[in-house]
């Protein structure tokens, strides 16, 4: 088989500003050859980062209309593009690798895949996380922001659920990977949130289960029981999901503990946490069994956080015995504002890497 066209896949990924770096192995194209066909990947090659519908595309590439929507529901299907409904309308767009393509494989990774995964995440890793604006921010447990350090709607979790109209929950596909690769996670896997402003778009979906809202706040205070960090993108308006990650699994969190890459580089964070040591009675639970980028350390008989390490999630407060912690918001010269919408973010991301990538706009 020719692989010209898994390569130009790949130039056209990375000429996202996202990202899909080359490496010698060539471990991305066996990943590529792994999610599509070659003529999906050729027409993946043409499509763009806004929705189009499928006469548009028809008109734009010069592709025959007849068939061409049954290609772009099969490749919706198979996750490789994203697809959204409205009335009797279909509208497609490409997809980054990710937040993208690799989250839409959960339906069809297996051990195979997962090994290439693996082997992929390091080279990508150091790619992705070394520009900003990150692709992630910190929600912190709402219940543990004082009072007189009100959240920003965009940094809440109230403000998220109350501005969806539609829910729909799937398994994490992080801890899907590691469980393939013989490293279950012991907590809960059904976490991956996702999000719409319009009512019914989840209610044929076959991605996930379609849940209510008091079945997302549900959600969300099950993994916060759970010592699960919740994140979502990296946006003022228009977020579409809340992960609830942890350490052992999560390709963002792992990439500052186990490649050292700064936090400040992996995930926007708007607060730290600070322990009052006259307070805390060195009993480690905030170190061991509630902080997930390892940002609590022993300090004599108490502990403290390494603010630097610290990504403001909130959970080491939420079981602390004595309320020896508290939630601090960062001075505003060390607050970075999100990009206001999803397309600010790509022109902002792009800038950072220095790709043009006008063609797929």
């Amino acid at each position: 088989m020719n692989d010209d066209v898994y390569y130009r896949l790949a130039k056209v990924l990375d000429t996202l500003p996202n990202g899909f770096p080359p490496t010698e192995s060539g471990v991305e194209i066996k990943l590529l050859k792994r999610v599509f066909t070659p003529e999906q990947a050729d027409l993946f090659c043409d499509m763009r980062l806004t929705f189009e519908t499928t006469q548009e595309i028809a008109d734009r590439t010069g592709r025959p209309l007849e068939g061409l929507e049954g290609i772009l529901l099969a490749m919706a299907i198979a996750g490789q593009i994203f697809l959204i409904k409205l009335g009797k309308t279909r509208f497609f767009k490409m997809l980054p690798w990710v937040f993208g393509i690799y989250e839409f494989q959960l339906g069809r990774i297996d051990k195979a895949f997962a090994e290439l995964v693996e082997e992929y995440w390091p080279t990508y890793s150091a790619q992705f996380f070394t520009k900003k604006p990150q692709l992630m921010q910190t929600l912190a447990v709402e219940e543990v922001i004082p009072f007189q350090q009100e959240a920003l709607p965009y940094e809440k979790v109230s403000t998220i659920i109350e501005n969806g109209q539609s829910f729909i929950v799937n398994e994490c596909i992080c801890k899907k990977e590691r469980g393939l690769l013989g490293e279950p996670c012991d907590r809960p896997l059904e976490v991956c949130l996702g999000i719409a402003p319009v009512p019914g778009v989840f209610d044929k979906s076959p991605l996930g289960r379609k849940i209510t809202k008091d079945e997302a706040y549900a959600l969300l205070s099950k993994a916060e029981e759970a010592g699960l960090v919740h994140m979502t993108g990296n946006v003022q308006v228009g977020q579409i999901y809340i992960c609830n990650c942890c350490k052992c699994c999560c390709g963002v969190l792992r990439s500052i503990n186990e490649f050292g890459i700064p936090a400040s580089m992996v995930v926007n964070a708007h607060y730290f946490a600070k322990i009052d040591s006259g307070l805390c009675i060195g009993c480690g639970i905030c170190a061991s069994e509630r902080c997930q980028v390892g940002a609590i350390a022993e300090a004599g008989d108490s502990y403290a956080v390494i603010e630097d390490r610290c990504i403001g999630c909130g959970l080491c407060i939420s079981k602390c015995p004595t309320e020896a912690i508290q939630l601090i918001r960062k001075e505003q010269t060390a607050l970075t504002p999100p990009p206001f919408t999803e397309d600010d973010w790509f022109t902002e991301r792009g800038r950072m890497r220095g790709v043009d990538f006008t063609a797929y706009k």
